[in-house]
């Protein structure tokens, strides 16, 4: 039997990782250095290959693998994969759609909660034995007030549910018009009457400083800003700008441009700033149920059976070419 090679650019879940060590008619080879990557592909004819969000496929690589067939990400944004030369090359980009939408919401919400309240630092009080500093405390609360939201898919449904169940006013603008019980407005009108904003949309060349100086000089100056989706969405220098002449009032993410992010970046040095590690869909459950979605996905199209429906995400391109 002619085994299958497949190629693990990074670690997967413990129980994708099961699955793919079962499968009696795959080669599993593990790239998770330059050096091992170019020793896998210099003895291995290479059929798959499943990342995560940091090794990154792009033409000059898969321009070395003539068989190439899958390149599969366990997770959703696709940043890290140059899809357009895949789909010309006929390769099949396969990712988890839906699998993180749950998590990432929980997380945005909880950023807000925690910016609005100003938790983080009332936490931090009380652990420094500063019981008495609670006179100074100074925090709000998101009922009542205006979330917008930018990008009305998946994610941003899930988290204008939770907020309209806090209390808030959801008000959204999206590439069209969606099926919610929200009000569809403009860009400027959501930028101007927002008392927090959160994005939801990949990164594209249309999205790419999406929010820059222009979209920080309409906010209101309470404005909290909150972004779970790409950092390149934001212009990086205008937000430190914004933040430190308190343009707009906090700033919350779980993404940045760079990342990890230098030591001395400025922006962590502001106490109205609140970053996580890009660890929103790390979650014991959602980590786990990506990376087996799309290990079985992976396997189902070397073995010519058929996947989920919606994982390759390039399907309509490759069908129409």
């Amino acid at each position: 039997m002619n085994k299958k090679n497949i190629l693990l650019l990074e670690t997967v879940a413990e129980d994708a990782m099961s699955i793919l060590e079962e499968a009696s008619d795959m080669n599993i080879l593990t790239g998770f250095d330059e050096t091992s990557v170019t020793s896998q592909i210099q003895n291995y004819s290479i059929d798959a290959i499943i990342t995560r969000g940091k090794g990154q496929v792009r033409d000059s690589f898969m321009a070395q693998l003539p068989n190439l067939k899958v390149i599969s990400r366990c997770g959703v944004g696709l940043d890290n994969i140059d899809v357009s030369s895949a789909t010309k090359r006929g390769i099949k980009v396969v990712n988890a759609p839906n699998s993180n939408a749950d998590t990432i919401a929980e997380h945005t919400i909880a950023l807000l909660l925690m910016l609005q309240r100003n938790l983080y630092n009332a936490v931090t009080m009380v652990k420094e034995n500063r019981w008495q500093d609670r006179g100074s405390y100074v925090g709000d609360e998101t009922h009542g007030k205006t979330l917008g939201i930018i990008g009305m898919g998946n994610i941003g449904k899930k988290v204008a549910k939770i907020a309209s169940a806090l209390g808030m006013k959801v008000i959204y603008w999206s590439s069209k018009k969606e099926d919610v019980p929200y009000t569809f407005v403009d860009l400027d009108t959501l930028l101007k009457t927002s008392d927090s904003i959160s994005l939801h949309l990949p990164l594209t060349s249309k999205t790419e400083n999406l929010i820059d100086k222009a979209a920080f000089s309409k906010m209101k100056t309470n404005a909290l800003l909150i972004n779970t989706a790409r950092g390149g969405i934001i212009d990086q220098k205008e937000l430190f700008q914004g933040l430190e002449n308190k343009k707009i009032a906090g700033f919350a993410a779980d993404v940045l441009v760079e990342e990890p992010p230098a030591k001395n970046d400025p922006l962590l040095q502001l106490k109205n700033v609140l970053i996580t590690a890009h660890l929103g869909s790390l979650t014991k459950t959602t980590y786990t149920k990506m990376c087996t979605m799309t290990v079985k996905n992976t396997l189902a199209i070397l073995r010519n059976e058929a996947p989920m429906e919606n994982c390759v995400f390039n399907k309509k391109e490759l069908d129409n070419s």
